[in-house]
């Protein structure tokens, strides 16, 4: 089923809350047998291979608010529980790479409502058949009247209820069954995809921040961002953009795939710097790499305002963690940075790690991103109450950097995924706010 949007929300809720009382259920019963088990780590790791393919199956059957969340979801593995082997990620992640898309015939009407009853006098041309199928919208390609290729995004009908819908039982049933996955910060995470859901299905809001970019990008010979060709009630038509997926760099030689994957890592603080937008997500499909070598930009349908750039307080919390100066200092900075909650004490030691993946590659000029080196930071496979993860609930980060932290993550996720070495601390300290510090000093490696 394409779209669940004709089933009711509170049907909808129905299968979240079960879904989730059903993962519950498997970890908590698992964390007890695991306690007497012979082997707890095969216990464990069985538990997570179910439950990640009970949350793949009815998020990518539901599409809407959850499926949405979880592809969101599946680029933070850092806020999931020690999972050696991903599986959670790689589970949410195959959400991203195949849905089912809308028939034409339910297709056309849309067109008509977003673009107007002689919409055929401008889109002259149109692939009936989906190029590309999300979780609240579908890509078909065409030709406009002045002979551009065109790509045009078609919102699903019913989307917004269903997004809404999903998103708030989403967020209510997480927060009363913690155990899930623990240490998730999931209250604050969910209300930030609430909110930027929301914008996501205002096409005209969406149509504002690539045309923001494709403006700022329009004369460079490192970046391609098509701009915004028409845009209307559900319906946004966007030049074509030609180009290899971002993935298919795995196989250039070094130069070329180190040059693909600087130009990734430098997007993400460039847009926000230049254009006064975050590109909210780093997932690599919505990035080609074109014939003249070029970073093809895709999709701003995820996206944050940010008008004086990056927060600073995430580029200061970076730098913290790129010291590897003493805990009682790391505190006090972060206390001083204003990222610690009143009256909470923290476990700094902790803190290091969780924000590895952060923090270890900042303190190089150079770094090799691979996938052992994920899999290393993420490769505990302690007791289900770690408090490595735990701890990072006494940072008082603002929920709108939530984002930020997010998209850098991704961002790190796929450069390991290309497996190459890169420029980090010369790029951090040049475009990122906050982490050279006031007194223009940045750590040291």
């Amino acid at each position: 089923m394409v779209l669940d949007g004709r089933r009711s929300a509170a049907l909808r809720s129905a299968r979240i809350v079960a879904l989730v009382a059903a993962l519950s259920a498997r970890s908590t019963v698992t964390a007890l047998r695991s306690r007497y088990a012979e082997d707890p780590a095969g216990l464990r790791r069985e538990a997570r291979e179910r439950n990640a393919e009970a949350l793949r199956s009815t998020l990518g059957d539901m599409k809407g608010g959850v499926l949405k969340a979880g592809q969101l979801l599946s680029t933070v593995d850092s806020l999931f529980p020690p999972d050696p082997e991903r599986t959670w990620t790689e589970a949410l992640t195959s959400l991203q790479e195949s849905n089912p898309a809308l028939p034409w015939a339910e297709v056309e009407p849309l067109l008509v409502r977003g673009l107007g009853a002689q919409w055929r006098e401008r889109l002259v041309e149109v692939d009936p058949v989906a190029v590309a199928a999300a979780s609240l919208g579908q890509v078909h390609q065409g030709t406009w009247h002045d002979g551009r290729a065109v790509a045009v995004k078609v919102q699903y009908p019913f989307a917004r209820d269903a997004l809404l819908s999903d998103l708030s039982a989403l967020s209510w049933s997480l927060r009363a069954a913690g155990v899930v996955l623990p240490g998730l910060v999931a209250p604050p995470l969910v209300r930030e995809l609430r909110t930027r859901a929301a914008e996501e299905l205002d096409y005209e809001h969406e149509a504002r921040a690539q045309r923001a970019v494709a403006a700022t990008f329009r004369a460079s010979d490192e970046y391609a961002v098509p701009d915004v060709v028409d845009v209307g009630p559900g319906v946004l038509v966007s030049e074509w953009l030609d180009g290899r997926p971002l993935v298919a760099a795995v196989g250039d030689d070094a130069p070329s795939r180190r040059r693909t994957a600087e130009r990734y890592q430098r997007f993400a603080l460039l847009a926000p710097a230049r254009a006064g937008w975050l590109h909210a997500d780093p997932h690599p499909g919505n990035f080609r790499v074109t014939a003249d070598g070029r970073l093809g930009v895709l999709d701003f349908g995820a996206v944050v305002a940010m008008p004086d750039g990056l927060p600073q307080a995430f580029g200061r919390l970076v730098r913290t963690f790129a010291d590897e100066g003493d805990d009682a200092g790391a505190e006090q900075a972060l206390r001083d940075f204003g990222l610690v909650r009143p009256g909470r004490s923290i476990d700094v030691a902790s803190l290091r790690s969780v924000m590895a993946p952060f923090g270890v590659p900042a303190r190089y000029d150079e770094f090799r991103f691979s996938p052992e080196w994920l899999r290393g930071c993420f490769g505990r496979d302690d007791a289900s109450r770690d408090p490595d993860y735990t701890a990072a609930l006494g940072l008082d980060v603002p929920a709108e950097h939530l984002m930020t932290q997010r998209v850098w993550l991704g961002v790190i996720g796929v450069l390991c995924r290309l497996d190459v070495t890169v420029a980090v601390r010369p790029v951090l300290t040049e475009l990122l706010p906050g982490f050279d510090g006031d007194d223009g000093s940045a750590p040291t490696a």
